[in-house]
């Protein structure tokens, strides 16, 4: 009776959505071996040799890409490479027409409930904000307009050397982050839509696409509807509005190969190479997909973000056809205290902070 007294007096503004997981679930897929390994690394290092040649001053591209080269034939008979083109951003669905009033998403990624930077006060103060329960009038009418939560990975962390000891008696140092996180999480879905996804530290299976946490881990969340577990990557709609989202091992591992001025430059290179994870499976563990390859971006969204990021940033990325994508670096919350608020009506970004430190 509470609870419902609480979402009748917060009037909270509702969304449609839409999954499109299906994409990185993984069902009936057959794994036929690695007949094709040695041809393709006959091939991939016959490419490099050529290229180096061709190209001297060019830094070749990740294995995982497709580039064309545009170029004229040489009088010894040689491919003279003039330029190398890539994909370009996808097509992309049209942007509703605005609305008048503001709808809020919110991301937040790496609370990682059980690890020495963990502070259960700081995640309480943002779940308090979420539902209505902290601030002034005014603050509860903008909290009224969160339509939806996103956590993008990292959501618990267990010490490593716990795993190594799985006797009986330590069975709740296991399982008391996951309980922890239910609690806080339940009390969100009683009244915003919420879905998780699954990171590197999570109770999940290890490669790309990580499927879905079990629901029987959150028994008082997966309780109400509006509660979904989801995969990782995760693409879903809201609005007809599209997000697209990893929890970060996608752009980690770029830096493997690769050199930018920050993680947002590498989040906006896999949206021009139409490839969530390149560097896959070379040095980022994937499944062996044999007739499909559930990374490739066939459709551009308006909202891209990447979790467990080192700092928050955002850009407007605007393509040649009229693209318009909002680019969203999600830092983590266990150690920034920070999480990202995007408004539907204009894709523009704000950040909610928490602190729980006291002055004497």
């Amino acid at each position: 009776m509470g609870i419902d007294g609480e979402e009748a007096l917060l009037q909270r503004k509702q969304s449609t959505y839409l999954s499109l997981d299906e994409t990185f679930e993984i069902r009936k897929e057959t794994y036929r071996g690695q007949q094709y390994s040695q041809i393709y690394f006959a091939r991939l290092h016959l490419m490099r040799t050529l290229l180096y040649s061709l190209v001297p001053n060019w830094k070749p591209s990740l294995p995982g890409l497709v580039v064309a080269l545009h170029g004229k034939e040489t009088g010894a008979g040689d491919f003279l490479v003039l330029e190398i083109l890539e994909a370009g951003l996808a097509p992309q669905i049209e942007l509703p027409l605005k609305s008048r009033e503001d709808k809020y998403v919110v991301l937040v990624s790496g609370l990682s409930i059980g690890s020495s930077t963990s502070n259960p006060l700081q995640f309480q103060l943002l779940v308090d904000h979420i539902t209505g329960h902290l601030g002034d009038e005014k603050q509860q009418d903008i909290a009224a307009q969160i339509v939806h939560v996103v956590i993008a990975g990292n959501s618990v962390e267990i010490p490593h050397g716990l795993l190594n000891n799985l006797a009986s008696k330590d069975q709740s140092s296991h399982s008391d982050p996951i309980q922890e996180l239910d609690i806080l999480l339940t009390q969100i879905a009683a009244g915003v839509p919420l879905d998780i996804m699954p990171g590197v530290n999570d109770p999940a299976n290890f490669s790309l696409p990580q499927q879905a946490l079990n629901r029987c881990l959150f028994p008082g969340s997966a309780a109400y509807n509006t509660f979904r577990s989801c995969t990782n990557p995760h693409c879903f709609e809201l609005d007809n509005i599209r997000f697209l989202g990893t929890s970060g091992q996608n752009i980690d591992d770029l830096q493997k190969y690769s050199e930018a001025k920050d993680q947002l430059e590498f989040m906006e290179r896999t949206l021009k190479w139409r490839h969530l994870a390149p560097t896959a499976p070379n040095t980022l563990g994937c499944y062996p997909f044999t007739d499909r390859d559930p990374f490739m971006i066939e459709s551009c969204p308006h909202v891209y973000f990447a979790g467990n990021m080192d700092k928050y940033d955002t850009h407007l990325l605007k393509g040649s056809e009229g693209q318009l994508v909002r680019l969203v670096s999600i830092p983590k919350f266990s150690k920034t205290g920070i999480a990202v608020v995007v408004n539907l009506r204009n894709l523009e970004c704000h950040t909610l902070s928490f602190g729980t430190q006291f002055s004497s």
